[in-house]
């Protein structure tokens, strides 16, 4: 008699931040979702980010959570992370996400939240680091994934790439030579989270 087939791991419960486009959302969507994970639910700070046209077009629960609408920043994180939590969210993943967290949110997920950074991390943290890489004259730039604590883009880094682009380019041009990396790296840092503890 045959051996029962192993039955299939539960695919890694997703929950995306995120403030605009959504690229890296739909990176996800096109590669992870409905595989090594299931994107759960998605949370905005903008109710016109792009980002909620991608989660609709796949069928994925979302929630806008506006800045207006909440006192302080640690009560919009409140309600994001209770929704999230509802929602049965077990990993976060911010893919543009605008706002940086508060401690209530990162307790929330402790060693759970990943993020995706424009810049090879220590250099450039923070807003607009593609900008800063730019004005401090670097050729090469890079893509940062790191888990998320209680400081601006201090987390454990878990992938980097980089790439050469000479001359002087314009910050529009570095983001645009930056996404494929960030399209990859991204949702392989959800496949790892999948796999085991990261």
């Amino acid at each position: 008699m045959a051996a029962a087939p192993d039955p299939v791991a539960r695919p890694l419960r997703v929950g995306v931040l995120a403030s605009g486009e959504g690229t890296n959302l739909q990176a996800l969507l096109d590669t992870v979702h409905g595989r090594e994970a299931h994107v759960a639910a998605l949370a905005c700070d903008k109710p016109d980010a792009r980002a909620l046209i991608r989660a609709a077009g796949a069928g994925v629960p979302s929630k806008v959570f506006p800045r207006a609408d909440f006192a302080t920043r640690e009560d919009r994180d409140t309600a994001i992370a209770a929704w999230l939590v509802a929602e049965g969210v077990e990993l976060v993943v911010l893919a543009g996400y605008m706002a940086i967290l508060t401690p209530v949110f990162v307790g929330a997920f402790e060693d759970r939240i990943v993020n995706v950074h424009p810049s090879l991390l220590p250099a450039f943290p923070g807003i607009r680091a593609i900008e800063q890489a730019v004005d401090h004259g670097v050729e090469v730039f890079g893509v940062t994934v790191h888990l998320v604590d209680d400081g601006v883009d201090t987390g454990r880094i878990l992938l980097q790439d980089a790439i050469r682009i000479p001359g002087t380019p314009s910050a529009a041009e570095v983001h645009e030579a930056l996404r494929p990396l960030e399209h990859r790296l991204l949702p392989e840092a959800v496949r790892r989270a999948a796999a085991g503890p990261l």
